[in-house]
């Protein structure tokens, strides 16, 4: 078996900058696109109700008529709001930030 070549590898000393951490971060995702969703409700069922549904089958929600919805991205709640129109699409009006 040949002998490996070890030698030490020295790194650059890195340069100090008066920009913060966070500043420096933040700037850098404030082109990044997210996708948000609006989420009115869910339903548990089971498989063999799942292959019954057809066309004209009703799913019912865990969430009253009127109730707030959930506003989320990359899957975590940030708000809550209330479905409106705009023109003729669907929209959300912000109610709450969750922190």
């Amino acid at each position: 078996m040949d002998k490996e070549n070890i030698s030490k590898f020295n790194l650059p000393q890195l340069e100090k900058t008066n920009v913060s951490s966070e500043e420096s971060n933040l700037d850098i995702l404030q082109d990044v696109p997210l996708t948000i969703t609006v989420e009115i409700g869910r339903a548990k069922m089971l498989v063999k109700d799942i292959l019954k549904l057809t066309v004209g089958s009703v799913i019912e929600l865990d969430k009253l008529a009127g109730e707030p919805v959930d506003i989320l991205v990359n899957g975590k709640v940030i708000a809550k709001g209330e479905v409106i129109a705009v023109n003729e699409n669907f929209g959300v009006r912000i109610l709450e930030i969750v922190r």
